[in-house]
């Protein structure tokens, strides 16, 4: 009889716990995304990662949360977004840039950050090595010292009589210096005078601008940051009141009424964050996931723009766009 009685107490033990263990809710991941522009600005960016967790089997609010925090063009509100984003406990942070990924590391060195579309991680400090991070963050690379030879060189073969080109780089920034270098030396193999135009402020853009008129540039380049991304709408502006051939380095310019633009696809780097991200969230470590390079790379012409200025692109060239907005 005692037997039984402990049978049966052992069997309700076991069923109690399983159907405690059953209703148990489980933890739904939180991902913390830390911008420094405006939340209209990384909507491209944004849908691409939802649509890269989707296609993982993540659906947002549902068995994934995302915490969103914008710096609205600003830096100094990035290191205090980095530590709400922490103590909402997010499982990962994801970085769309240098500067917040900079931020988000300051504040932790224990939180996976996921960073998509840093020009230069290595350069700047924030991985050991591509292959190997080691620390907390990885992600998808963006190459932008690399490509803006690149854009000079475009820009010249549309444009074969621009001789003097003022080039928009932000001087604390490394890797715009690194990039900086790269069109000097695309420059000297074409034979073009560069005129550099370190602007560090929202101030800085109109006297930057009147510079390059003054000393008769006609084309400009603009190199990859995100304050500049955060002030594009001014940036286009004043490159059509100027009427300059301007070569940007993300599509988002040139569907802001900007020329021409050459640079990494972004929607593909942050749908291949959702990767990093699916990884680490079913226990990989950061510092094993090497940074990956990006695989596509779009050239957009905006013809509109080209009329609106008063210059004609070649047919050849517009043959070589991945897209011509008309």
């Amino acid at each position: 009889m005692d037997k039984v009685i402990l049978w049966l107490f052992t069997i309700f033990f076991v069923v109690a716990v399983v159907t405690a263990e059953a209703q148990q809710p489980k933890k739904v991941p939180r991902i913390g995304f830390l911008g420094q522009a405006s939340a209209s600005f990384y909507s491209t960016a944004i849908e691409a990662f939802r649509d890269g967790l989707h296609g993982l089997g993540y659906v947002e609010g549902k068995n994934i949360l995302i915490e969103y925090r914008y710096g609205e063009g600003k830096l100094d509100p990035l290191p205090e977004l980095a530590a709400e984003l922490i103590r909402l406990k997010v499982d990962v942070i994801v970085t769309p840039g240098g500067p917040t990924t900079l931020a988000a590391k300051k504040v932790t060195g224990t939180i996976p950050i996921v960073m998509a579309g840093v020009g230069d991680p290595l350069g700047e400090g924030l991985v050991a090595s591509l292959a190997r991070p080691e620390g907390n963050v990885t992600g998808v690379s963006a190459l932008s010292p690399e490509l803006s030879g690149k854009r000079l060189e475009i820009l010249r073969q549309a444009f074969p009589n621009v001789s003097r080109v003022a080039v928009l780089f932000h001087g604390a920034n490394p890797t715009n210096l690194a990039a900086l270098k790269e069109t000097e030396a695309a420059a000297a193999a074409l034979q073009v005078q560069l005129q550099p135009l370190d602007v560090r402020g929202p101030d800085d853009f109109e006297p930057a601008f009147a510079d390059a008129a003054g000393r008769h540039a006609n084309a400009l380049v603009v190199l990859r940051n995100a304050f500049y991304q955060a002030h594009l709408t001014q940036i286009v502006t004043l490159a059509a009141k100027g009427r300059l051939r301007a070569m940007y380095p993300l599509i988002e310019y040139v569907n802001a009424g900007g020329l021409m633009s050459y640079g990494v696809n972004t929607a593909d780097l942050f749908r291949r964050a959702a990767t990093h991200v699916d990884k680490i969230l079913k226990g990989a470590k950061p510092g094993d996931l090497p940074v990956e390079q990006p695989v596509k790379f779009e050239f957009i012409i905006n013809l509109k723009t080209a009329k609106q200025i008063g210059v004609t692109i070649p047919q050849s060239v517009l043959y070589q766009a991945d897209k011509v907005i008309r």
